[in-house]
């Protein structure tokens, strides 16, 4: 078990003492809490991380003592802050990673995100997002846990349908062109975008080939309101939470946004590509 993992799993089992202390079943808490039963359950198995918002209204609903309550809040800060590798993250926890990154998405207003080599993973059909999960299985030795990540992911993709909710996705044309999937499925993919461009919540952008960037990119990140940013690499899954951090990758955004391509125009430069890959099937 990883250290992320075990602190997570020390922290289930405390808050679980907390719920039981108290003669709450885990209804009776989600009850309180207005959460799903679910959510209680993952985070007391250690199969979700737990927010130090929900650390707080978890200690409030039983009734914790401030000390009790501090130390807590220090435990979940501490999880929050750690910069694991993805290769202990991934480590028999590709749905829990999923969990985490759904519950994140379901509390997150507007939402912005740049990818600079794969399709965004709210906007994945299921066969792509197969062909990426394999990848990763491959590179880390993952477990067979595929189908379960994939579920969980597709399961993500309902807060798109949150008219309360904003999102703003920005990928450059190249993005659209990687073949990280067999053709069929890249075709299948494409279309999926087509569909998104039409959401009035969404806002999909695609930056041309031919199109001047404002810099280089190199790395992909999800600013989430603006209370924090994650920046996945290939070892280390960044997250930052500094205001001078959320501004900047904000500010970075709001570059990259400005001279992408969105509506008709996106929509364009995907029939463009679509265009071609139907070639290269009939080659």
């Amino acid at each position: 078990m990883s250290g992320f993992q075990q602190a997570r799993t020390e922290l289930g089992m405390r808050l679980r003492h907390l719920r039981e202390t108290a003669h709450l079943s885990g209804k009776d808490l989600a009850e309180r809490l207005r959460w799903q039963a679910s959510k209680v359950s993952r985070i007391e198995n250690a199969r979700q991380t737990v927010t130090e918002d929900d650390v707080t209204r978890w200690a409030r609903a039983v009734d914790a003592s401030p000390e009790v309550v501090q130390a807590l809040l220090e435990q979940a800060a501490g999880l929050l802050d750690r910069q694991d590798s993805w290769r202990q993250r991934h480590r028999g926890a590709l749905v829990t990673l999923q969990e985490d990154i759904r519950d994140v998405e379901a509390r997150t207003t507007l939402l912005r995100a740049f990818e600079p080599g794969v399709i965004i993973g709210l906007l994945q059909t299921t066969e792509y997002a197969r062909s990426i999960f394999t990848r990763i299985k491959r590179l880390y030795r993952e477990p067979e846990e595929i189908d379960a990540a994939i579920r969980v992911r597709m399961q993500r993709q309902d807060v798109l349908y949150d008219q309360s909710k904003r999102f703003r996705f920005v990928i450059p044309e190249a993005a659209l062109r990687y073949r990280l999937a067999p053709l069929n499925v890249m075709r299948g993919q494409l279309d999926r975008l087509l569909a998104v461009t039409a959401l009035p919540n969404v806002e999909f952008g695609v930056i041309p080939f031919e199109t001047p960037l404002p810099s280089a990119p190199l790395n992909g990140f999800w600013v989430y309101d603006e209370d924090h940013v994650t920046v996945p690499t290939r070892t280390r899954d960044l997250l930052l939470r500094d205001p001078e951090d959320v501004a900047f990758y904000t500010r970075a955004f709001e570059e990259l946004r400005e001279v992408a391509a969105f509506g008709e125009g996106a929509r364009s430069v995907i029939v463009r590509v679509l265009s071609d890959l139907s070639g290269q099937l009939k080659d």
